[in-house]
């Protein structure tokens, strides 16, 4: 993949040549606000057909040795066909130009391959509060409640949908499927991590709840 520095979305297509249910009024999102006549093509749907092209060969449940080269680090793992998928589209998804997942461009820039559920529940909420940070500095009112991030994931999971639909209709294997849906699991669970108040990594945070008495 290659970005740009300052926008950080994709300078090449990922697609060489668009297929028909790439198209974005097959199977649009619901809350899409693009139109037709000025994008013709879904940008999510274009990345997802690279996707499902780089893994035409294999099952989702293939074993694969995954090395991930950036400018910054080098990452690799042994995993299954469709968590190396699922990762890979969870960066292409936040670079594609589709106004709801520009959002995530933050977690984009400092993006840690393979993340697991507690990871992304962590970064999900820290790139928020700190974007809350930088909308207080604006003028504007925080949402320290985190309200808006749950909306962002309503709407994701929404496009997540439709994507699995658009597969549905046209792919022959199901690695591209199963990486979809496993993004969508992680798109459910954060707003409940939410509505508990983050008990799940709370912990972490002890010395900032309690810190030792001055002496």
């Amino acid at each position: 993949m290659h970005l740009d520095p300052h926008t950080l979305e994709q300078t090449e297509p990922m697609a060489l040549a668009a297929s028909p249910w790439t198209q974005l009024e097959f199977h649009q999102c619901s809350n899409c606000p693009l139109k037709a006549s000025e994008h013709p093509y879904c940008p999510a749907a274009l990345n997802l057909q690279a996707l499902e092209e780089g893994f035409t060969d294999m099952w989702s449940y293939d074993a694969l040795e995954v090395e991930v080269i950036t400018s910054e680090h080098t990452v690799s793992a042994t995993t299954t066909a469709q968590k190396g998928a699922s990762s890979l589209l969870g960066l292409m998804m936040a670079t594609c130009g589709c106004p709801h997942t520009a959002y995530f461009k933050p977690m984009a820039r400092f993006h840690t391959p393979l993340a697991n559920e507690e990871n992304t529940i962590y970064r999900a909420s820290s790139m928020y509060l700190l974007a809350q940070y930088f909308v207080n500095k604006d003028g504007q009112k925080a949402d320290l409640e985190l309200s808006g991030l749950i909306e962002i994931y309503q709407q994701l999971r929404i496009i997540n949908r439709t994507l699995a639909e658009r597969l549905r209709a046209n792919s022959q294997k199901d690695t591209a499927l199963n990486a979809v849906v496993l993004l969508d699991l992680l798109a459910k669970t954060l707003p409940y991590c939410i509505d508990d108040d983050m008990s799940e990594i709370r912990y972490l945070f002890e010395p900032f709840l309690h810190p030792t008495a001055s002496k």
